[in-house]
């Protein structure tokens, strides 16, 4: 009888509304299984003081720290008001697998560096539960970018012999895989921006709104996509780069918008939203075409942006000869996979199997990523 084992996933976007907390099912003679899923919503106040961590500030030092706990805290409660809902025992629990909050990414600065917060020695502590944790600083010691680190996920997860395939996250920040349907030649790269400029503009402009995001793109579907604008964003030099690289909200950001574009306010407000959808679907289509060997015959899409209708409806409408579907048609939901993800990069850790692909994040060799981190 082969054994089964049970993980815990914690992922919380660059959109920081949110923590997904997954528990994945194992076994070695099948493919992991998503058993259960909750989203915890971030409070106001904490979530302020994430947003502050993304842009240099005084003080930093002692505001890091001071998050690092009360991140870590609350997905301590996340997870163990999850376990008491779907009645698990936390020793039932192998490990969980945090990737923490990205506040800054910087795998271009000499040195470089990426920094997730979310202490994992306090997650384990008031868990009772090992925690596997800071996956991507050992690919930077190698010399990659640190990200992304879903593509070889994706590839045990989604590949498949008979097609090419691209998966495709609409995070905060747009990446795609590219699974050529051969174990060799997989590659991924993040293209650019994706909700981070979509949600931080939109609650900009609706700063009493319930919502933190465009909801079914309605804001987007109001305006109409200002093409000198768009031209003006296009120049970053990061859209002309070759992979690897990798990206976060500290380059793409509303100081990102105003010092390319100036005055905000001189645009209608739902006209820049519309500009902006039409940017990510622009450079993600490009680096589709202009950086992989050929066209996907189908796309998988997963995150939050695959329920913008707006958004998916311009992507489509860029490479129309590609299926197009969700994630959840190979088994997994949009707005599961980055979670269940870091479940199995977990596992990989605990069976000391490398979670890096070198080709994808530019390291120089393959790694066990992470640490263990007990209660």
């Amino acid at each position: 009888m082969s054994q089964r084992e049970l993980y815990l996933g914690l992922m919380s976007g660059t959109s920081m509304d949110g923590l997904d907390v997954v528990l994945v099912e194992f076994d070695a003679m099948q493919q992991p299984e998503l058993l259960q899923h909750r989203q915890y919503p971030i409070d106001d106040q904490l979530q302020q003081q994430l947003h502050n961590l993304c842009d240099p500030a005084p003080n930093e030092l002692h505001q890091w720290a001071t998050a690092e706990r009360l991140f870590a805290e609350y997905c301590a409660e996340s997870v163990n008001h999850f376990l008491r809902h779907f009645n698990i025992s936390p020793s039932a629990i192998t490990a969980i697998g945090s990737h923490g909050q990205t506040v800054r990414h910087q795998p271009d600065h000499s040195p470089s560096y990426t920094l997730q917060l979310g202490d994992p020695n306090t997650l384990a502590a008031l868990t009772g539960i090992p925690v596997i944790a800071d996956f991507r600083r050992k690919d930077i010691a190698l010399g990659g970018q640190g990200a992304p680190l879903v593509p070889a996920f994706h590839q045990a997860i989604f590949s498949s012999f008979d097609e090419s395939r691209v998966i495709l996250n609409l995070g905060g920040i747009a990446n795609i895989t590219w699974l050529p349907g051969t174990p060799a030649g997989v590659t991924g790269f993040d293209t650019g921006p994706a909700n981070t400029l979509l949600d931080r503009w939109f609650k900009a402009c609706h700063p009493e709104h319930e919502d933190d995001f465009d909801r079914h793109g309605a804001f987007a579907a109001r305006g109409r996509v200002l093409d000198e604008v768009l031209e003006k964003l296009l120049r970053d030099e990061y859209f002309k780069r070759r992979p690897p690289k990798s990206t976060g909200r500290d380059d793409f950001n509303l100081k990102w918008l105003e010092e390319h574009l100036g005055d905000l306010s001189q645009f209608v407000p739902a006209d820049l939203q519309a500009t902006l959808v039409e940017l990510t679907a622009h450079t993600v289509t490009h680096a589709i075409k202009e950086w992989l060997p050929e066209r996907p015959e189908t796309i998988f899409v997963a995150g939050g942006g695959a329920y913008n209708p707006i958004l998916m409806s311009a992507l489509k409408s860029k490479l129309p000869h590609c299926g197009w579907h969700a994630t959840s048609v190979l088994g997994v939901a949009p707005q599961h996979v980055e979670a269940m993800a870091f479940a199995w990069l977990a596992r990989c850790y605990m069976q000391r199997v490398p979670g890096n692909l070198p080709a994808v994040t530019g390291a120089s060799r393959p790694a066990i990523l992470g640490g263990l981190f007990l209660p």
